[in-house]
């Protein structure tokens, strides 16, 4: 049984507590929607490594430019932080075509072709630079280089 076919509906099979409702997704269907799972979740570890490698460096560069009391290596941290924020952002923004793939390919009506991976057509809805402004990275990298940057200024 998978979360994706069974066990949401009526007896029949059907979805719906009174067999009438959504239909079952064939297997290629269902193959499908594990393979997006699969990539949403690779990007999200991604994302969890990025900012990992990002704080590592970030506290790195202040360590070593608080110790040399020396605004240029801090300044200098600011360019790994900003590489690593876009880089957060694009996959960001890959995992959020790839769950408006799903959504589109978890409908019995689907027109998403069986097996594509193209989110393409889906890229209008997310821009990159939503993903940049986003909430959660624009916290947390702009912590990181507000940080960097007031070292500058201190150190200068």
């Amino acid at each position: 049984m998978t979360a994706l076919n069974d066990g949401v509906g009526g007896a029949d099979g059907t979805g719906g507590a009174d067999g009438v409702g959504r239909q079952p997704l064939d297997a290629d269907r269902v193959k499908h929607l594990e393979f997006i799972q699969a990539t949403i979740a690779r990007l999200g570890t991604n994302s969890f490594l990025v900012k990992g490698w990002a704080l590592t460096l970030g506290a790195g560069f202040l360590a070593l430019s608080a110790g040399q009391k020396s605004g240029t290596v801090a300044g200098a941290g600011v360019v790994p932080l900003l590489c690593f924020w876009f880089l957060d952002a694009h996959f960001l923004r890959q995992e959020r075509l790839y769950r408006r793939l799903y959504d589109a390919a978890r409908r019995p009506d689907s027109t998403v072709e069986v097996l594509s991976m193209d989110v393409r057509p889906f890229r209008p809805d997310a821009p990159l630079y939503r993903a940049v402004l986003s909430d959660s990275l624009g916290l947390f990298y702009g912590a990181l280089v507000l940080t960097e940057l007031a070292l500058v200024i201190v150190l200068s």
